[in-house]
């Protein structure tokens, strides 16, 4: 058998999760068991794994995705402490102040604050916390989950201090830096990283400027009043003065530095210059465009979490010690994932992971949470305590009394949807990289066994032959829709991007055009992946809404592998000269 028909199979689990959430709109708390069952069954009817093998495997996805359990719990706490002190509607009240208009609030929070973020930390976090942020402004929850997943983008490549790139194309590190010594003997490993990002940073280029303007224009096209595309693209002045502000630091620092900080730099600066100039009234419109009243909402854009429908927010204490939480989040978040500070080897130090290793005596299944690098624990619930004091949460005010206790509270009650469905998903994603472990001769590829997603990716890339530069960044997209994560799409499909361009005899850098379309795959992945979709949903209390997101973050996606396999294919020929 070809692995076509071993992909059609692989391809099972995913359809079904598709269908139920996206066609017959079921909840993932529903959806994601019954795909998990259709991938245990294909594990061992077709792929030969053994009971105990899919059973630890299962166990091991549990175990991560306690972690991302506890990442999605730290954004709803700090969401509901701020909500609770009174600090939101400060927020609420000072965001006013620098644009009332909701179109500016979507770039200023969903794509450069969120770009921050990113930078600083990954793994979902962005739209967990800018997410709930715009929902506390007044955006419909819908809307807040679609902008902030979809801009949560063009950062990712870089995520959490560079982890993407220099973790997750360590498999090809050795092979990609001997053909580098041909060209260059002076090279070193560490270039290698930095080449896959500079080629990374061309390939986000188009969709950094086309981007923003084009989902405010969806925003007001479909959340809008007037269901007008115009409304969006009006502002599209501002739209390129931001990503100016994000863009001209993230190039720079990818070309000059290398991979570890352009997201979390140009975030940073990005942020800061962008407010300056919004408060300058640069590009800012006269009009200001807002959303109607809550209840002229359609029912599907909200969820159990009530956004506020006010006019005037009232200031309950200063606009510094409002935004302190956030700010504390960026401080933690910088000093322990940047090696400079020191802290880094602290918080991933094995002596504070939990977790099993050989899971139910299976050798090589193991799963461990760095509990202090979990950024659910370091910053959101350390800064959600800080808060309680930074607040004068224990004191009784206008806001009302037992604040701690409703805001510990909230944020524990709204665990129980997406604590199912993320088990699911997680365990499921762990059966799916499992599979490697197959003795099926027929999927056995270069001496290694080929996994459910290495089975699709393969035969998805002896279909487009030469054509595949226009579409390697999908297969990235499919790794990090599967796995949740950049890095680790990157890790499971690395070694198979360079097969595929050493089968078409590709020198060094056409190689690392391939690995490159691969990184950037994996970033607008993001949209889509059901890992990221879940967990803004429970943050944004829209588990049940998955299927409505992934319908709208899916286009997107689609057109995001456009510019980028052009940009990958002219420099494959480029190189062929």
């Amino acid at each position: 058998m070809s692995f076509g028909f071993y992909a059609l199979l692989a391809f099972i689990p995913i359809f079904i999760a598709l269908v139920l959430m996206v066609g017959l709109r079921w909840p993932s708390t529903r959806a994601m068991p019954i795909a998990w069952l259709a991938a245990a069954v294909l594990a061992f009817s077709v792929w030969d794994l053994e009971p105990i093998r899919i059973a630890a495997l299962s166990i091991q996805g549990f175990i991560t995705a306690a972690g991302v359990l506890i990442i999605v719990f730290g954004a709803l706490l700090i969401y509901y402490t701020l909500q609770t002190s009174g600090a939101m509607e400060t927020i609420q009240a000072g965001m006013q102040k620098i644009t009332p208009d909701r179109r500016l609030q979507a770039i200023i929070i969903g794509f450069m604050f969120g770009a921050f973020i990113e930078g600083a930390a990954g793994f979902g976090t962005p739209a967990a916390l800018a997410a709930p942020l715009l929902m506390g402004l007044g955006f419909p929850p819908l809307c807040a989950a679609i902008i902030c997943l979809v801009f949560n983008s063009v950062p990712v490549t870089f995520g959490a201090v560079g982890t993407p790139v220099i973790q997750g194309f360590i498999p090809i590190q050795n092979f990609a830096h001997k053909a580098l010594l041909a060209i260059n003997p002076n090279a070193v490993p560490f270039d290698v990283f930095k080449h896959i990002g500079e080629f990374a940073t061309l390939m986000h280029l188009p969709m950094l400027f086309l981007l923003p303007i084009g989902m405010l224009g969806f925003m007001t096209r479909y959340f809008g009043k007037n269901k007008s595309w115009k409304e969006g693209f009006a502002v599209w002045k501002y739209c390129l003065m931001a990503s100016v502000c994000f863009g001209v630091p993230y190039l720079i620092i990818a070309w000059t530095l290398g991979p570890e900080i352009p997201s979390l730099i140009g975030g940073l600066l990005g942020l800061g210059v962008l407010v300056f100039l919004t408060k300058k009234g640069i590009f800012v419109p006269k009009d200001v465009w807002t959303f109607e009243s809550q209840d002229k909402w359609n029912r599907e854009w909200s969820g159990i979490i009530h956004t506020e429908d006010v006019k005037e927010f009232k200031e309950h204490m200063s606009q510094v010690k409002a935004w302190m939480p956030y700010i504390l989040c960026g401080f933690f978040l910088v000093i322990t994932r940047v090696p400079q500070f020191g802290l880094k080897a602290i918080v991933n130090d094995p002596m504070f992971n939990i977790g099993l290793s050989n899971i139910l005596g299976v050798e090589g299944i193991s799963s461990y949470i760095a509990i202090l690098n979990l950024p659910g624990t370091i910053p959101f619930i350390l800064v959600s305590i800080i808060t309680i004091f930074i607040h004068g949460m224990l004191k009784d005010d206008e806001i009302g009394s037992n604040k701690v206790r409703r805001a510990w509270g909230t944020a524990i009650h709204k665990m129980t949807a997406p604590t199912i469905a993320l088990l699911s998903a997680v365990a499921l994603v762990s059966i799916f990289r499992g599979t490697d472990a197959t003795t099926v001769n027929e999927l056995i590829y270069h001496g290694r066994g080929v996994s459910m997603p290495l089975a699709m990716a393969i035969t998805i890339s002896d279909i487009t032959g030469s054509a595949w530069p226009l579409l390697a960044s999908y297969i990235g997209g499919l790794g990090a829709f599967i796995t949740g994560s950049n890095t680790v799409s990157d890790l499971l499909f690395s070694n198979f991007q360079w097969d595929v361009a050493q089968t078409l005899n590709y020198g060094y850098w056409q190689s690392v055009a391939i690995l490159s379309a691969q990184g950037v795959g994996g970033a607008m992945g993001n949209m889509i992946c059901v890992h990221n979709v879940v967990s803004v949903c429970a943050v944004l209390g829209m588990i049940g809404h998955e299927g409505a997101i992934i319908r709208r973050t899916f286009w997107p996606f689609l057109i995001y592998g456009i510019p980028t396999g052009i940009i990958a294919m002219l420099i494959v020929n480029n190189f062929a000269m």
